[in-house]
């Protein structure tokens, strides 16, 4: 069992001649991913890396059973790419574009959930699960199989994070990065439930940011229906209010979203929050020898 990607994931990559379309397909080759397909219309026929380039994702899907889609396509024409590959049967995106105009987001976010199709993203490092597949752009270097899942508005601290849970001589299951815009296609509530139901996940760490609710929707979520151990790491504790950190969806607000709520919320939940990114390994750790796991 995985989460959301294995080694049969099949992948077109929308935007593949462009110079991070063709990079990253060569990247998400190393790690082992079925790259299958790549999308840029009036290329087709051409290859990229070794990839056939059709001229839609319908023609693609139809001529090498492509099931999941990474979106690299610019923002002004985002939407229209995710439309088309929805369209086209894909039933996981993962929309690695930033700056998306919120109402086409909108669009997306209902648009690919009314037809069943699974949106990781925007504005995100994507999907992974070591020694199976990567659908993205996180660095091959810093995973290690094992049973730690991790879930992350924030792709750097992603990057951090999971290398440093590497270099702690423990490994990840699969890690997903929601991406920090203020409508994503995925939560934490949405996403946890996959790795409570995931048998090679034995714990979750969650890193969150200022701004929004998400978690403290996943607090509840977790003091609820979650029975592993959770960490989690809050980034944001020093953002004045009213000043965007970063991320368009990292900003507090009226009070609402400050890093102090999030941090109390996840420990009444249970969860084991860390003060600084380099703890968390630690606690991971900690974690799982109590529950006589390493």
């Amino acid at each position: 069992m995985t989460v959301l990607v294995d080694r049969d994931t099949r992948v077109v990559v929308q935007g593949i001649t462009g110079h991070q379309g063709t990079t990253h397909t060569r990247q998400m080759k190393a790690f082992g991913t079925q790259v299958v397909a790549g999308v840029t219309p009036g290329r087709g026929g051409s290859e990229v890396e070794g990839v056939p380039v059709f001229d839609s994702v319908q023609e693609a899907v139809d001529r090498t059973g492509a099931n999941a889609s990474c979106i690299f396509v610019p923002a002004p024409w985002a939407k229209d790419a995710l439309l088309e590959a929805v369209d086209a049967g894909i039933r996981l995106s993962t929309v690695v574009t930033e700056h998306i105009p919120f109402h086409d987001m909108l669009v997306m976010y209902h648009y690919a959930k009314a037809k069943g199709t699974r949106i990781i993203g925007p504005n995100c490092p994507g999907i992974a699960s070591p020694g199976k597949s990567k659908v993205g752009i996180i660095p091959n270097v810093v995973f290690r199989p094992g049973r730690v899942g991790i879930i992350s508005r924030s792709g750097t601290l992603t990057y951090e994070i999971v290398n440093g849970i590497k270099e702690h001589g423990l490994g990840q299951s699969t890690c997903i990065g929601l991406g920090g815009d203020p409508v994503v296609g995925t939560s934490f509530v949405d996403a946890l439930p996959f790795f409570e139901n995931d048998p090679e996940t034995d714990l979750v760490v969650l890193v969150g940011e200022i701004g929004g609710t998400a978690e403290e929707d996943a607090a509840e979520y977790v003091k609820h229906h979650f029975s592993k151990p959770v960490v989690a790491y809050i980034a944001g504790r020093s953002a004045p209010e009213g000043k965007r950190m970063g991320h368009a969806g990292a900003i507090i607000t009226r009070g609402k979203g400050t890093a102090e709520s999030k941090v109390a919320a996840l420990e009444q939940a249970g969860a084991r929050v860390a003060r600084f990114p380099y703890d968390v390994p630690d606690l991971v750790a900690d974690a799982l020898a109590q529950r006589g796991r390493r």
